[in-house]
């Protein structure tokens, strides 16, 4: 194989043609992927001569966002285990977590959210692998994702999506993408979804996660369109990591206004008036007018 020259976490650097991410940083299990010429990238990608490379690391904010993008995926692939016949709508990382649209036949209970849980385990305890490919044609994508509505439409638009959408997380500038789970023990594919990536390596980089809540939506957030469920989920690079979110979570809960308010007698947002108009009680009346005259 011919040499290559490298830059690799700023320093200069000999490889062999062919050389990945992986060879380049896979003894090191904080890293989820590279950052190649400003450009992020799957660990098992190649890169080419004078390329400038950089290890992502699972607790940076570029590696949050892939592993809970990756978090999303086998959360669908839960969903549509334990509820086939569920349509994908898009899941993409956000602030703090990520969440995942779908179209189903009733909303998600509770105990439903549990269920997704139990089966996501299961998937990140197998292993699978996170493989990219990309579709040689729209017409092609559109056969395979025939049965997603959703995804076709997608296909579809890709070219006029917003850059900066959660949209976008499917069907960005580029290559049209899809990535498939592959067992790692039969090599067979278990799920795949249309996605722009990347992905951590496999599903056992996934160390801490939970599911917080379902709610309503609509497609592309349009009222016009369909309505879906969306359930909201987050994930870190360590389970002591998620824990302190959790208690920063509970901890800022007991000081929201809203329940201080009620608990406090102080003011109330009656439905009727509109959630986002406060009615203040005589002891709230009292706090405001002190606060105003100072």
């Amino acid at each position: 194989m011919a040499p290559i020259s490298l830059t690799v976490n700023g320093a200069s650097r000999t490889a062999e043609t062919g050389t990945t991410g992986t060879d380049l940083f896979g003894d090191d299990r904080r890293v989820v992927a590279t950052r190649v010429n400003g450009e992020l990238r799957d660990l098992y990608r190649e890169v080419a001569d004078g390329d400038e490379v950089e290890a992502v690391l699972i607790d940076e904010p570029d590696g949050l966002d892939i592993l809970r993008h990756s978090a999303a995926h086998v959360m669908a692939q839960a969903v549509q285990a334990e509820f086939p016949g569920t349509k994908l709508g898009i899941g993409p990382a956000i602030e703090n977590g990520f969440y995942f649209d779908f179209q189903t036949a009733e909303p998600f209970t509770p105990e439903d959210l549990k269920a997704i849980e139990k089966r996501m385990k299961k998937i990140i305890k197998g292993g699978q692998r996170f493989e990219r490919h990309v579709y040689e044609s729209a017409e092609e994508a559109e056969k395979a994702l025939a049965e997603e509505p959703f995804k076709l439409e997608l296909v579809q638009d890709k070219g006029n999506v917003d850059p900066d959408s959660d949209e976008a997380a499917e069907v960005g500038s580029g290559d049209l993408t899809h990535y498939d789970n592959i067992n790692p023990r039969t090599g067979e594919v278990e799920w795949f979804d249309l996605c722009r990536g990347p992905h951590v390596p496999t599903t056992k980089y996934i160390p801490a996660f939970t599911l917080t809540r379902s709610s309503a939506a609509y497609w592309r957030g349009d009222q016009s369109k369909a309505g879906l469920q969306r359930i909201y989920g987050t994930a870190f690079e360590s389970k002591e990591a998620l824990e302190a979110y959790q208690t920063m979570v509970e901890e800022a809960e007991k000081r929201d206004h809203r329940r201080l308010g009620n608990e406090l007698d102080l003011f109330s947002f009656p439905d009727e008036l509109g959630s986002g108009l406060a009615v203040f009680h005589p002891k709230g009346g009292i706090i405001r007018k002190e606060m105003e005259d100072y």
